[in-house]
């Protein structure tokens, strides 16, 4: 039996996701025991974190150690997420930010302790802002050194300021 004939499709809310530890569990709409999220599951959609209350949707699998993700279908930012505007948003019409164009970058460095770190566009050395508070607005809780990704930039009060973080993939699509 191969996964798709076995795997099921759930939706629910991450409970919590350490990156340190490389695992966490989601709590499915549907109740019932909490399902296993694995780091490397993460990784396949494009992702090295994911925020705490995130909607998520995936497969599962039922193993001997109970259910597990196998594969991440969707993950939509905490409901709360949209509460705190950055200073850097509060002169431009959120409409517009939308059409602001995604960029593939990488990481230049992130601190998570200190709440913000720096990326780069692919093909540029100019540094960009990313705040831990776009992280959490986008899903997410920490990024890697080198991990490529996504990013809305906008030309802020304080410099290249990003406003959204997405898998590298949304920027080449």
């Amino acid at each position: 039996m191969n996964i798709e004939e076995t795997a099921r499709t759930v939706r629910g809310a991450v409970k919590w996701f350490d990156s340190a530890k490389g695992f966490g569990f989601v709590v499915s709409e549907e109740g019932g025991s909490d399902i296993l999220l694995h780091a490397n599951v993460l990784r396949r959609f494009g992702q090295n974190s994911v925020a705490d209350g995130a909607v998520i949707e995936i497969l599962t699998q039922e193993t001997d150690r109970g259910c597990q993700a196998v594969e991440v279908l969707s993950i939509e930012p905490p409901l709360h997420a949209d509460l705190l505007v950055l200073p850097d948003l509060e002169d431009f019409d959120l409409d517009q930010l939308d059409q602001v164009v995604l960029q593939p970058a990488r990481v230049k460095w992130f601190d998570k302790g200190k709440g913000f770190g720096f990326a780069n566009v692919f093909g540029s050395d100019a540094d960009i802002f990313v705040h831990v508070e776009v992280l959490r607005r986008s899903g997410l809780t920490d990024l890697a050194p080198g991990e490529a990704l996504a990013l809305r930039v906008i030309d802020g009060k304080r410099g290249l300021t990003t406003i959204e973080v997405s898998a590298w993939e949304a920027a080449i699509q």
